[in-house]
C-alpha cells in the first residue's frame, strides 16, 4: 500500500519555530526581510542612460512573498519603501526618500514606481505560494516571472509619467520606458527568478526530509 506524504501546511516561514511566538516570529522575520531588500539594494550596477539600475532587490522581493506569504511578505516590502522614504540609506547606492530633491516642489522619484511594485509582487508571489507553487521548480519558477512582471509594470509605468516619455517607441533607440526600465533588466531577472525557483522547492525538500528524519 502507498503512502501518500500530505504538504506541509503553511508557507516556509511557518515551519520556523521562535520560542511558540509566532507574532514575534512574523514580526522579526517581516523586519528581517525589508532588512534584506534593502541589503540587496545596494548591489547595484548604474546604466547611465536610465534612473533604474540593476540591483539585487527583485531576488529579494521574491523570496519575501514565497517565504512569507501575500500579508508577510508585503508587508516586509511595505516596511522597506517606509524606510527608506523617512531617510534611512535603504534604497540603491544608500539612497533615501520618495521625493525628487532635484525638483521644484514635491515629485515623486522617477523609480518610485518600482518600489510600489515590490509591494505588489511580494503579495502576488505569496498567493501562488499559497497554493503550493513555490514547492517545485515548474511551477515555482513561472511564478516568479510573474512577480518580476508586476515589477515591470509598476515600475515602467511610473517611469514613463515621470520622464513624460512614451511606454514604447517604434524605434528603440528612441527613449521610452520599456528602453529604459524593461529591456536592460530582463535577462538579471530572469536568472533570479530561475534562482529562487530553485532555491524554494530545494527548502521544501530539506524541511521534508528533515520532518522524516525526526
Amino acid at each position: 500500500m502507498t503512502t501518500i506524504t500530505p504538504a506541509r501546511p503553511g508557507f516556509l516561514a511557518d515551519q520556523v519555530s521562535f520560542k511558540n511566538n509566532t507574532m514575534l516570529r512574523d514580526v522579526a522575520l517581516v523586519i528581517g526581510f525589508a532588512l534584506l531588500t534593502a541589503a540587496a539594494a545596494q548591489i547595484k550596477i548604474p546604466l547611465g542612460f536610465t534612473p533604474v539600475s540593476i540591483t539585487g532587490q527583485t531576488f529579494a522581493v521574491l523570496l519575501a512573498g514565497a517565504t512569507l506569504g501575500p500579508v508577510r511578505g508585503a508587508a516586509s516590502q511595505g516596511l522597506y519603501v517606509l524606510l527608506g522614504a523617512v531617510g534611512l540609506p535603504f534604497y540603491a547606492d544608500g539612497n533615501s526618500g520618495i521625493f525628487n530633491s532635484e525638483a521644484q516642489g514635491l515629485e515623486l522619484i522617477p523609480t518610485f514606481g518600482y518600489l510600489v511594485g515590490f509591494i505588489a509582487a511580494a503579495y502576488v508571489v505569496g498567493l501562488m505560494a499559497a497554493r503550493h507553487q513555490d514547492r517545485s521548480i515548474l511551477s515555482a519558477v513561472p511564478a516568479f516571472l510573474a512577480g518580476s512582471v508586476i515589477i515591470y509594470a509598476f515600475g515602467a509605468t511610473f517611469l514613463a509619467y515621470s520622464l513624460n516619455i512614451p511606454f514604447f517607441a517604434e524605434d528603440l533607440s528612441a527613449p521610452s520606458a520599456f528602453v529604459y526600465g524593461i529591456a536592460p533588466f530582463i535577462i538579471g531577472d530572469v536568472v533570479k527568478a530561475v534562482s529562487a525557483g530553485l532555491l524554494t522547492p530545494a527548502l521544501w525538500k530539506f524541511l521534508g526530509n528533515s520532518s522524516n528524519q525526526s
